[in-house]
């Protein structure tokens, strides 16, 4: 055989020693997944924010929605993040890369058959078994965590947003509202100037309803600096120039609220990305944990070694030349570390443990937060609902019937400036108070929706 050949056959036994050795200790090739990715890539259920974001019944706040979390910075950041964790699980599986040596000596060591020019030799390490499936396992919970942010990320804006939007919906209400009572002043100060023209009026009356004329001015300023606050922070959301346009919102109708506490908080417990998240993290520090306790079992390397030998050039070897003389020397070896540091290996099993029992009481935490969203959102909602029947159903039409009386009366002579302005004053503050309380309950909802993770219409509904 000649010696290229017999090299060659060298090479191919450490491949064959690696490649069989990883079969044996349990490697997997990494074009293969682990066993469920697959099913679970393929069916991916809707992620709480797109349920949400399917259920808005107004268009144009569902395609402002779609734009925030297709273009905020924020969750653009947490889902790269997510994909760089699901990378990891691909470099957790295979074996440590195999090392390969070359030597060629110098001054070459005499040998019976002739002097060694060179050897090569190749090794390959093997963990115990477990490790890397652990370390696998490990960072597939780490990347299932990491994926629980970006829809917890996502869950929050779509709530955030949501608020803005009513809340700008209010602002055009209630500026709606101040700019029908400014035309109704503006009339009532003609009126109150041509009384007072004829001696009828009194001066004072002209004087308070241009007061409350530049008020209304005033409020209306107001309503548009607010205006400007929140349409720049959703502008800041969906990463656009501040003063881009945002189109008007309707405040969603109230309807009676009828909701179960109970299976409220069963479906946030099963439904929240953050608790997802939290359960992942716990998988993820007890596989760190198992991988840290097999610390204290050794790690084997086994590899080949190849010299490269030349045939005698002394005068003894040429005249007497050895039997396999230049025959090159083919090696196996094998090795294992002593893991004999036990301080370090007992500080590893220690820190996974504590940092399992963070990862609890972050869901324990977590847990707890859901239970006083819920309790005062429930509350919130029932409140603002009997506001809203208040309102629409008594106070409006008192206040309305009050001003029409206020009006008849001024016509009579009975009740002068002043009355009806006060009567004026009282329907504008129903009025705006309504929408206020209509507001209030479309916030209340969202938030809701956000804390349990579904749309309103899909919560269990109370049985009496």
């Amino acid at each position: 055989m000649q010696k290229n050949q017999r090299f060659g056959l060298a090479v191919g036994f450490a491949l064959l020693l690696a490649s069989s050795a990883g079969i044996v200790f349990g490697q997997e090739e990494l074009a293969d997944p682990p066993p469920g990715r697959d099913v679970a890539e393929s069916n991916e259920a809707p992620s709480p924010g797109s349920l949400i974001i399917a259920s808005v019944g107004d268009p144009k706040l569902r395609l402002l929605l779609e734009e925030v979390l297709e273009r905020n910075p924020e969750v653009a950041a947490v889902a790269a993040e997510s994909r760089a964790a699901a990378q990891r699980t691909l470099q957790e599986k295979p074996l440590p890369d195999p090392v390969a040596s070359l030597t060629a000596w110098v001054l070459p060591p005499e040998t019976r058959v002739g002097p060694q020019l060179a050897s090569f030799s190749i090794s390959q390490r093997f963990p115990w078994f477990g490790k890397l499936s652990l370390k696998e396992e490990a960072a597939l919970a780490g990347a299932a965590a990491a994926e629980a942010r970006v829809e917890s990320r996502r869950l929050k804006i779509v709530t955030e947003v949501r608020r803005f939007a009513y809340e700008l919906a209010f602002l055009a209400a209630e500026g709606r509202e101040v700019e029908t009572d400014r035309v109704t002043l503006s009339h009532y100060e003609e009126l109150a100037r041509a009384r007072y023209a004829s001696g009828v009026g009194i001066g004072q009356g002209v004087v308070k309803i241009q007061a409350e004329i530049t008020g209304d001015d005033e409020r209306l300023l107001g309503i548009a600096t607010r205006r400007a606050a929140l349409s720049a922070r959703i502008n800041a959301l969906r990463d656009r120039p501040q003063g881009t346009p945002i189109p008007a919102f309707e405040i969603p109708t109230a309807t009676a609220p009828n909701l179960d506490p109970a299976e409220l908080r069963a479906e946030a417990l099963q439904r929240r990305p953050e608790l997802v998240e939290a359960d992942a993290l716990i998988v993820r520090a007890d596989r760190l944990g198992d991988s840290a306790a097999k610390g204290y079992s050794p790690d084997f390397t086994a590899g080949i070694n190849y010299a490269y030998v030349a045939k005698r050039r002394d005068q003894a070897g040429r005249d007497f030349p050895p039997e396999d003389n230049g025959q090159d020397v083919l090696g196996l070896f094998a090795s294992v570390n002593l893991p004999i540091h036990g301080k370090k290996l007992d500080a590893g099993v220690e820190e996974a443990a504590q940092r399992r029992l963070a990862t609890e009481e972050r869901r324990r935490a977590v847990t707890a937060g859901i239970d006083g969203e819920l309790g005062d959102l429930t509350s919130r909602i029932d409140l603002t609902w009997d506001r809203i029947r208040l309102f629409e159903d008594v106070l409006i039409h008192q206040a309305e019937e009050s001003l029409r009386s206020a009006e008849s009366a001024y016509a009579t002579g009975t009740f002068n400036a002043l009355d009806l302005l006060d009567a004026e004053r009282v329907l504008l503050d129903v009025r705006v108070a309504t929408e206020r309380a209509r507001t209030d309950f479309a916030v209340a909802a969202a938030e809701l929706e956000g804390a349990v993770g579904l749309p309103l219409a899909s919560l269990p509904k109370e049985t009496n």
